[in-house]
């Protein structure tokens, strides 16, 4: 019975482990965009949902900031700012692509909703 025990303590120490270990391939960060409304937060989730590499992204319209989890094995945080400015978006110091903006609609544009 000793043994037993020893042996599924063991077991569950092991898992613990090693969820934490498979949990650390993924970083966190927050990036200020320029969002303004409820189609920009649709817009860079999306694009970013669906971005290889992006396990999560959300925008917090109220702060502008967009939470995203991604694999840093396959996707840069760089490469991830580059891909909010490819959707036509500020993020953090970099500017949105310009092509980019005037593919979006009046209102998403920078000043096309007054705050």
């Amino acid at each position: 019975m000793k043994n037993v025990l020893l042996t599924l303590m063991a077991v569950f120490i092991f898992n613990g482990l090693y969820a934490q270990e498979k949990k650390s391939k993924f970083e966190t960060v927050t990036i200020q965009t320029s969002a303004q409304c409820g189609d920009c937060k649709t817009r860079i989730e999306d694009g970013l949902n669906y971005t290889k590499g992006v396990k999560f992204a959300e925008l917090d319209l109220i702060t502008k900031k967009v939470t995203v989890k991604y694999a840093s094995k396959k996707i840069s945080l760089q490469q991830v700012k580059e891909k909010i400015n490819s959707i036509g978006y500020d993020a953090d110091e970099m500017k949105a692509n310009p092509e980019s903006i005037l593919k979006l609609p009046a209102c998403c544009q920078p000043g096309g909703m007054k705050q």
